[in-house]
């Protein structure tokens, strides 16, 4: 389940990226409201932890565009303000529930639980006829199960999420992993092709596709990926670069 961390005060963030993922989530966070609004709108979440008071563009306002917009990801509010009248005022702009600061941590584990139990939070992700199950961790292709160790698991659900996108196998290591990619290592190409014989090999379209030498990509078609661009470092000519 893919969570999404819209807070401004650096240390709640890191402090509900660590215990999330502990609890096997996968978090990602931003610091203020724009850029938390782009990231609701352009990539796959299953519930967004969104802060009222944020720099650049508040929580009420995020959640008021999105809902305006039929982007219906499920939304937890996290604030200090605490009035029937904030309260009230959250859900009724779409909000699924609000949490007022400070909170204790086993509590957000149990609201965001609830909005399981509610039905609100996705569950399933589906690409053509491959679906998998978030929470049990399970998965099926054509209504036929197929069993899957937990690392074959995780692959097949960043695939799925990343449909389409050329993944080299340094990201997958990094990602599924957790470390650099080792170039003596085969690790990464075992674990798919074991992944690619359990969900393509009684299919005839096959889903699980490789760019040699770069990486692989999940796609019921081939895809021709335009070479990337080639930067040429140039020596300073003008002392160091600009201060930030």
């Amino acid at each position: 389940m893919r969570i999404l961390v819209v807070e401004d005060e650096l240390k709640v963030a890191r402090f509900l990226k660590k215990g999330l993922e502990a609890e096997g989530y996968e978090v990602e966070t931003a610091a203020d409201g724009k850029s938390g609004e782009k990231l609701a709108r352009t990539e796959a979440y299953d519930l967004i932890l969104l802060d009222v008071l944020l720099p650049k563009k508040d929580g009420f306002e995020i959640l008021r565009d999105l809902r305006k917009d039929e982007i219906r990801i499920p939304i937890l509010m996290l604030t200090a303000r605490s009035t029937t009248e904030d309260i009230v005022g959250g859900l009724d702009q779409g909000a699924d529930d609000y949490l007022t600061k400070p909170f204790a941590f086993t509590e957000l584990l149990a609201r965001i639980r609830s909005l399981m139990r509610r039905g609100t939070v996705k569950t399933k992700l589906k690409y053509i006829d491959l679906t998998l199950d978030t929470i049990a961790h399970k998965a099926n292709r054509s209504g036929k199960s197929i069993e899957l160790t937990a690392r074959e698991y995780a692959l097949i659900e960043y695939f799925i999420r990343n449909r389409g996108k050329l993944i080299s196998r340094q990201e997958l290591a990094k990602e599924i992993w957790g470390y650099n990619f080792d170039p003596g290592t085969n690790v990464v190409d075992v674990y798919v092709n074991h992944l690619r014989n359990k969900i393509d090999t009684d299919f005839a379209v096959k889903l699980m596709q490789t760019e040699r030498g770069k990486g692989y990509y999940l796609s019921d078609k081939k895809i021709t990926f335009k070479p990337a661009k080639q930067t040429v470092t140039c020596p300073e000519k003008f002392g160091s670069g600009k201060s930030t």
